[in-house]
């Protein structure tokens, strides 16, 4: 083979140019924000489902300890009667208590943070949680009346920058042909859910 012929064939052996590097680097560069983006947002949702999950219980127990029957008195005396009463179940502190709550790690709560108040919801966090849980009730009366209402609610600082996420379930008490009835919301009202 001649020294022509092989000039000639390493002149057509053409490799890549500058410019084709650079946009195939760009487009791995924006391929690979993209996908950190998504990585991201599915952790973050995926952190969050533990307080839409444990919401939803918390509502559920309140709801079902509504729907137990006290009477209005203690003792109910022989051949008497008393009225079947719904009660709203006490506020619960929360827990961790807020003062306690760390930032962007989980905290493993004991049996003991859910006695008192709680027992009467029967609602308990066994596994470690992101979240800070309380029960409000902003209105309530003994027995219950059309308007009492109750609030669950799980607060949480996911990325670390002491803003607080927080998502809330609001349950009411409403008179329904005589019947005292607790309805939930529809849906969980969230405020920062990503933070």
């Amino acid at each position: 083979m001649r020294i022509q012929d092989r000039l000639t064939k390493l002149r057509n052996k053409r490799g890549f140019t500058l410019v084709e590097l650079m946009i195939v680097v760009a487009i791995i560069g924006v391929l690979a924000a993209l996908a950190i983006y998504g990585v991201r947002k599915y952790l973050t949702n995926a952190k969050t489902a533990e307080a839409r999950m444990a919401l939803g219980r918390l509502s559920k127990d309140a709801q079902t300890a509504f729907e137990r029957e006290a009477v209005t008195t203690g003792i109910i005396t022989l051949q008497q009667t008393a009225n079947i009463a719904h009660v709203l179940c006490p506020a619960a502190p929360a827990v961790p208590a807020l003062s306690t709550a760390v930032q962007n790690q989980k905290y493993q709560s004991s049996p003991a943070d859910w006695k008192g108040p709680w027992e009467c919801v029967h609602f308990s966090m066994n596994d470690p949680q992101y979240f800070i849980y309380s029960y409000l009730v902003p209105q309530a009366t003994n027995p219950a009346a059309a308007g009492d209402n109750f609030i669950a609610q799980a607060q949480g600082d996911l990325d670390g920058d002491t803003q607080l996420s927080t998502f809330q379930l609001p349950g009411q008490v409403q008179a329904a042909s005589g019947e005292m009835v607790l309805t939930l919301a529809a849906t969980i009202t969230e405020s920062n859910p990503e933070e």
